[in-house]
């Protein structure tokens, strides 16, 4: 790669993989071995139940890296994990190596127990638990990854014993369920176990690898996508991304035709239905309903492993029929959310990619995070190089405009731009070549040009792509022109809110510096045209004034790149007539919203994993749910079934807000704060077909002195469902 953002993301990253330290992350690998551990474990989610996961990403990432840029230093990072993961494995004696841990009567224990409860058909989970173990396949899924890259990409060969003794010691749980047993299982998140298993047998051609392949299939998930139906709303959306991209690789590995159908629905599905303006999905890691965004624009969209694996899944339908509409996608959210993932000026990670007005992005820290997005990030950040050139038998394609140099199979290459920042692509041919030349036409772009030489070429439109023939020869440059153009793009449930492009770039309100409190009403579009409001201050930089915004005139600016400033990418739009009759009521439905937000001392999204993870979600029987959009935890009918969470409070009077579906009435159950009853609830109301909230003073004396309590809702003859709960600060001027 050349000089611009993306090499400078790639060489921070590596400045972060080598800053990590490998016996950190080999130390509960080692004690569960019955080695002593080298180093102290990290914070963060290393610290707890799905420790292990963070050491498969490495793998992975650094694999990507040596592969693009021949480090020698990541690639003996590899070879010293191998032989560490090597030597546990011995001591196992039976192809084990994991990190995991589960808590056990209050204390933590090694999580192989957790495998070996599967193995006597003891299975039980709550969604993202096996046994009470935080999503185990998950971790072994990333590991098991990170050796076949470590072994592919990374050339360390000694990986492949290490990895067809890990996948051995799995697959004889797995080939000994029962199909419920394994449907029991698959309700947990379980990564891209299928697709690890399909590139097992791709390396090893053993047919036994694929068969456990194809039985980690979640037939509650998957069936309906096979039979192109979207039933996605309330589901958590990465648990499902990968299930798919397994899936394209048992159907490239000879799979069912369903694999295909399933796969390809799936990714048009998320891409056209469930996607924000950068191309990212999910509020709250969920999918909502399809085309329903317009209320779903916070500072939770958009999580980035779900943009990492859905181009991951982009490449393989692209494999299947090359079609440059798939590429716009994927460059739409290469560079306005992976590119804007990374700190460049820390190396650390954004889980969340905020598109509500005067949201900031929050970043990872080097040492006691290790959320899975700073596992996907470290790999999003080592292979920028990753799919700019693709081929055919006869045919170059060039897909993404990034300084590289391409030389391969006689072919010599030079690309040179500052794309996004300029609107021209130049490609130098350094040798002789026969082969023809598809360079991708952007579906933004009106009117593109190319010039061979200097002179104006004319080109086949073929498939999305400028098709080019001819006996290239050393010295040959060609220039393309994608000139840009301002455009709006509206939610679809919504076609007031309107998000602004310009050319691939999405664009953003500049509300101030990150650390700086914002409380003003977020910006609002008055005038005949959305579009017509927005005029150029420097095209070329992408920068744009809306000088009749309200409250004040707002600067768009592209979002990637605004890492320590708070930004508005949606923005409601009115006519002037329709202004003058909805101000009040906007501006009071606002100030209502920021007023809630500061009263939330803390609130937790019921069903939602790392919600509940952050408060300590402990249950007997609770079933994940979902409704209109939102998820929950259903306790079923009868009494002493129970969900219970920690939630933070501060001195002064507190109130409890539960949220409810306004048809789930007559209901009986109780809440209670630190074994205390709270309230006897019964929801004896009128049904109503919306969301409802019930308000709970808590008496100040169970709060005084503490910085949190325990909630607890447990049924009492029926049953009880619930969504989301808030512990907020008692309005002024009332007490609890």
């Amino acid at each position: 790669m050349k000089p611009g953002p993306y090499r400078d993301a790639v060489e921070r990253n590596r400045e972060y993989l080598l800053s990590l330290d490998p016996d950190r992350l080999l130390h509960n690998f080692r004690a569960s071995a019955g080695l002593t551990p080298r180093a102290p474990v990290y914070g963060g989610w290393e610290a707890r139940g799905i420790a292990g996961h963070t050491l498969g990403h490495y793998l992975s990432a650094c694999s990507l890296m040596h592969a693009q840029t021949g480090d020698e230093a990541v690639r003996g990072r590899i070879a010293y994990i191998i032989d560490e993961l090597a030597l546990c494995q011995a001591a196992h004696g039976d192809g084990y190596i994991g990190g995991t841990t589960v808590e056990r009567a209050d204390e933590t224990v090694d999580g192989k127990v957790v495998f070996e409860e599967v193995r006597r058909g003891d299975i039980r989970t709550g969604g993202f638990d096996v046994n009470g173990g935080w999503v185990p396949l998950y971790t072994w899924h990333k590991v098991h990854a990170g050796l076949i890259d470590a072994f592919q990409t990374g050339k360390v060969e000694r990986a492949l014993p290490v990895m067809l003794g890990m996948a051995g010691y799995l697959a004889t749980i797995l080939e000994g369920l029962s199909e419920a047993q394994m449907q029991t299982l698959l309700q947990a998140e379980y990564g891209g176990l299928n697709e690890s298993y399909a590139n097992t047998h791709a390396i090893t051609g053993d047919p036994r690898w694929l068969r456990v392949a194809e039985k980690i299939y979640d037939h509650r998930v998957l069936d309906p996508l096979a039979a192109e139906t979207d039933q996605l709303a309330g589901l958590h959306a990465n648990t499902q991304i990968p299930k798919l991209i397994g899936l394209a690789r048992i159907h490239e590995l000879g799979g069912q035709p369903r694999d295909r159908t399933a796969a390809h629905f799936f990714r048009d599905t998320v891409v056209a239905h469930h996607s924000y303006v950068i191309g990212g999905n999910s509020e709250a890691e969920h999918f909502g309903p399809p085309d329903q965004l317009s209320e779903a624009i916070t500072e939770r969209t958009c999580e980035h492993c779900n943009s990492y694996n859905m181009l991951k899944l982009t490449r393989h339908q692209y494999g299947w029929a090359p079609d440059a509409a798939l590429f716009d996608f994927y460059e739409r959210v290469h560079l306005n959310h992976v590119l804007a993932s990374q700190n460049p000026q820390t190396g650390m990670f954004a889980y969340f990619m905020p598109l509500s007005a005067g949201a900031k992005r929050t970043w990872s820290t080097h040492d006691d995070s290790f959320w899975c997005c700073v596992g996907s990030g470290m790999e999003s950040h080592a292979k920028h190089g990753d799919s700019i050139y693709w081929h055919d038998a006869d045919t170059l394609y060039v897909n993404l405009f990034i300084p590289s140099t391409l030389d391969w199979d006689g072919a010599r290459i030079d690309l040179i731009t500052e794309y996004p920042f300029a609107d021209t692509v130049a490609l130098m041919v350094k040798a002789p070549m026969t082969r023809a030349l598809a360079i991708r036409l952007p579906g933004w772009a009106k009117a593109p040009g190319i010039a061979i030489n200097g002179e104006t070429a004319r080109f086949d439109r073929r498939g999305g792509y400028a098709l080019l023939r001819r006996e290239w020869r050393a010295g040959d440059r060609i220039e393309l022109t994608l000139p840009m153009t301002l455009d709006i793009e509206p939610t679809p449930d919504d076609p007031g809110i309107v998000a602004y492009t310009h050319g691939p770039v999405v664009l953003a309100a500049d509300l101030g510096p990150a650390s700086a409190d914002w409380d003003s009403l977020p910006p609002a579009l008055v005038g005949a045209s959305p579009q017509a409001a927005a005029t150029p201050i420097d095209a070329a930089a992408h920068r744009f004034r809306i000088a009749g915004a309200k409250p004040d005139a707002v600067t768009l600016v592209p979002f990637f790149n605004q890492y320590d400033r708070r930004t508005a990418v949606y923005f409601p739009s009115f006519t002037p007539a329709r202004w003058k009759r909805e101000e009040a009521s906007f501006i009071a439905a606002q100030r209502a919203a920021q007023a809630l937000k500061k009263r939330t001392v803390d609130q937790i999204d019921i069903g939602e994993q790392q919600p509940e993870r952050d408060h300590d979600f402990a249950m007997n029987h609770a079933d994940l749910q979902s409704w209109a959009g939102k998820s929950g935890r259903l306790l079923p009918w009868g009494s002493g079934n129970y969900i219970e969470f920690t939630l933070a409070v501060r001195p002064g009077p507190m109130v409890l807000r539960a949220l409810y579906w306004g048809q789930e009435v007559d209901k009986d159950f109780v809440i209670e704060i630190d074994g205390k009853q709270l309230v006897e609830e019964h929801r004896s109301v009128p049904p109503v077909k919306q969301w409802v909230s019930n308000d709970y003073p808590v008496p100040p004396e169970w709060t005084e002195g503490k910085d949190s309590v325990r909630i607890r809702f447990e049924t009492r003859g029926t049953d009880c469902r619930v969504y989301e709960v808030r512990m907020l600060a008692a309005e002024t001027g009332r007490t609890a």
